[in-house]
């Protein structure tokens, strides 16, 4: 097997065992990143230079059989968005071409102690805020299943980069989907946390400011295997609460597929997904029920799925807010007040959930801790639940439309893009893990994911059932263009 197909965690072993040098991968990389990323722009930044000399002296600590860290010699790249020191976090701001971090974030530097090099950055849209990756400073990145579609967003670069092969491991963030998004789009794993069980310090635009709510730092792969490996480098406390607190992530709990209970939803009435989304997860259930696994097909959730809807935009737009100016907010809220009371189009949700006062975030979030408590209640009575992460496969480039007024079509018939708030929301808003995986092929030949759902802080148990599937159903596939 070519060595852009491996995951990290083989890829370490190799190294550890002497069979693969560091440097060796890292060239390897740096090669495909010259041959391929001109036509895909997925890699954004490059400290080549820095990172041989990083391998090299991976490779002299191999020969002297030092203590390994689990990720020894491993080569990776990182959302732009994460301080890197000497680096730029742009966000894709072109007045943030100048900024230089001062220090790592604490994910980058948590990676970086157990080994891993890393070695450049990758794409992002501005702010962070699309499903599609493009922004002033470093253009656009296309999907590397077909370049006239949408790698994703905000992690576009990230899922783009590890399916193309550049790298063996990435970092990315999640506040709208912007982990699974990618990892859907572009056919890879992604693993969006229970929420506050990895440090968001370092991913912010100024320092000092609070963690956005919602927002979760994970890893991107190609493999189920390397989030394992990644959430157990990743996760645990920071700063002060280090003093007294320590996690301890419950281990996987279900030896086989045949000891789940795992609930399937495989569309929905208000928010419909296409056929060929359907039929994935229909498939994936039947896996499931072939290996012994119990299995129910969509169950009722916790509450009705537009006040889930409407409840996600609430308060993800609350978490984004302050990324607005006084002024800014003022007009939206004016704009917010001329629309009719009744409206409930995205476009009204957004404005209100920019201008809410606290009261109503308040109110909001009283909403969300039941909904929470009837999370509770519904993974009593199912281990996980497997859902879409999107109406479609990845959409075309959409860049001159705003947010608003863009729309995917679902089985010959137009729907408005942000249905996809409803799926994403399923685990967002409520601080539920979300393990994205590899799960079908549409007719077009785009790569379909779905997303594994799990109670608070089953991470582990998620993301095992996601490496079940791998063996009994399919894993990452290459696409043609970069095999």
């Amino acid at each position: 097997m070519e060595l852009h197909h491996l995951g990290a965690a083989e890829l370490a072993r190799r190294i550890a065992q002497g069979t693969l040098s560091s440097r060796a991968l890292l060239e390897h990389y740096l090669d495909r990143i010259a041959r391929f990323n001109p036509a895909l722009n997925a890699v954004v930044l490059l400290r080549a230079d820095e990172a041989r000399l990083r391998a090299d002296e991976a490779d002299r600590a191999v020969k002297a059989s030092g203590s390994l860290g689990p990720l020894h010699g491993v080569p990776m790249t990182i959302k732009e968005c994460f301080d890197w020191t000497g680096t730029p976090s742009t966000f894709g701001r072109m007045e943030r071409s100048a900024h230089r971090a001062n220090e790592n974030a604490v994910a980058v530097e948590r990676l970086q102690q157990a080994g891993a090099i890393v070695f450049g950055k990758t794409n992002v849209p501005v702010d962070l805020a699309d499903w599609q990756s493009f922004n002033p400073v470093y253009g656009t990145t296309v999907n590397p299943w077909d370049a006239t579609r949408s790698p994703g967003g905000s992690s576009g670069g990230a899922a783009a980069a590890l399916a193309a092969g550049f790298t063996a491991l990435e970092l990315g963030s999640d506040i709208g989907g912007s982990i699974r998004m990618p990892a859907h789009f572009c056919g890879v794993y992604g693993h969006k946390p229970s929420f506050g069980i990895v440090p968001v310090r370092g991913h912010a635009t100024a320092a000092g400011l609070p963690p956005d709510d919602i927002n979760a730092v994970g890893p991107l792969a190609r493999s189920a295997e390397d989030l394992d490996l990644a959430m157990r480098i990743l996760a645990g406390p920071d700063g002060p609460q280090a003093r007294a607190w320590r996690l301890d992530l419950p281990e996987p709990d279900r030896a086989s597929l045949r000891d789940f209970r795992i609930a399937v939803k495989t569309g929905d009435a208000d928010f419909p997904v296409d056929e060929d989304t359907r039929k994935t997860a229909l498939e994936v259930a039947q896996v499931l029920r072939d290996a012994g696994a119990t299995v129910t097909l969509d169950p009722p959730l916790p509450i009705p799925s537009r006040d889930y809807y409407e409840l996600h935009i609430a308060l993800a737009r609350a978490s984004t807010a302050f990324r607005r100016t006084p002024d800014e907010v003022a007009a939206l809220a004016t704009a917010a007040a001329r629309l009719p009371k009744d409206d409930h189009g995205y476009e009204a949700l957004m404005l209100r959930g920019l201008t809410q006062t606290h009261r109503d975030w308040l109110e909001r979030n009283v909403e969300r801790q039941r909904l929470r408590d009837g999370w509770e209640i519904f993974f009593r009575q199912h281990d996980a639940l497997i859902a879409p992460v999107s109406p479609t496969p990845a959409f075309p480039h959409m860049h001159d439309t705003p947010k608003p007024e863009q729309q995917l079509i679902v089985d010959g018939g137009p729907r408005p893009n942000s249905d996809t708030y409803f799926w994403i929301g399923l685990a967002a808003m409520s601080y539920l893990p979300a393990t994205t995986i590899p799960a079908g092929t549409s007719s077009g030949g785009l790569p379909i994911g779905l997303q594994i759902l799990g109670p608070d802080y089953s991470d582990l148990r998620c993301i095992a059932l996601a490496r079940h599937l791998e063996t009994a159903h399919r894993g990452f596939r290459t696409p043609p263009l970069y095999k």
